[in-house]
C-alpha cells in the first residue's frame, strides 16, 4: 500500500505518519530526509545538493525525482511507502504516478488532514515552546499555511479525479485521528 499524506505545517502529518509507519510497517518517504541523507553521506549528489542549498536555492524537481525513484525502485519498499511532503505541485504528482507505474505500483489513498488556520497556529506555538524550532512563529505559520492551501489545491484535485482523496478531521485529538486513519486504511486493504 502506498499512501500520500497532506496537510499544512502543524496539521500533524509527522505524528500521523509515524503512527501509520509503525502500525502498517510502511516506509516514510520525506524528501527533506532524502536530501539530508545524501548530504550526510557525502555522496556526489549530496555535495551538489549542499552547494545548491547553501546558495539559498531550491533543489530541482529532477534531483528530488531521482531520489524518490531510488526509493520506489527498491524492492524492500515496494508498495510500502507513505509520502510525506511530496508531491507539492501538479508536475510532481504526475511524475510520481509515472515513477510508480514504471515499477508496477500505484497510490492507494491520499489522506488530507483538514485543519483550520487557528488550530495550526495554536499547535505551532505550542510546539515552538517545546521544540524551540526557529520556523515556528506566527508570521511564518500563516505564510506557510496560505502557501500550502494554494499549492495543494491542484494536487488534491488531481487525485480527487481518481477518487483517492480521503479527508480526515485534523481538528480532533491525536488518538481520534489515529482511529479515523486506521478505519480508512483498513477499509481500503479490506
Amino acid at each position: 500500500m502506498n499512501i500520500i499524506i497532506f496537510g499544512p505545517p502543524g496539521a500533524g502529518k509527522g505524528t500521523q505518519s509515524k503512527f501509520i509507519v509503525d502500525k502498517y510497517k510502511l516506509y516514510q518517504l520525506s524528501t527533506g530526509d532524502l536530501l539530508r541523507n545524501e548530504i550526510k553521506n557525502k555522496t556526489s549528489l549530496g555535495l551538489k545538493i549542499s552547494s545548491i542549498m547553501n546558495k539559498g536555492e531550491l533543489v530541482s524537481d529532477q534531483i528530488v525525482s531521482d531520489l524518490i525513484e531510488k526509493t520506489i525502485s527498491d524492492k524492500n519498499f515496494e508498495n510500502k511507502i507513505i509520502f510525506d511532503g511530496y508531491p507539492r505541485n501538479l508536475a510532481q504528482a504526475k511524475n510520481l504516478d509515472s515513477l510508480l507505474e514504471k515499477y508496477n505500483q500505484k497510490i492507494d489513498v491520499v489522506l488530507k488532514l483538514s485543519v483550520s488556520l487557528e488550530t495550526v497556529l495554536k499547535r505551532i506555538l505550542e510546539r515552538q515552546t517545546i521544540e524551540k524550532r526557529a520556523d515556528d512563529n506566527k508570521e511564518t505559520a500563516i505564510k506557510r499555511y496560505k502557501t500550502y492551501e494554494i499549492s495543494s489545491e491542484l494536487v488534491l484535485n488531481y487525485y480527487s479525479r481518481s477518487n483517492l482523496v480521503k479527508v480526515v478531521n485534523g481538528e480532533a485529538g491525536i488518538s481520534e485521528i489515529n482511529i479515523e486513519i486506521s478505519g480508512l486504511i483498513d477499509g481500503i486493504k479490506g
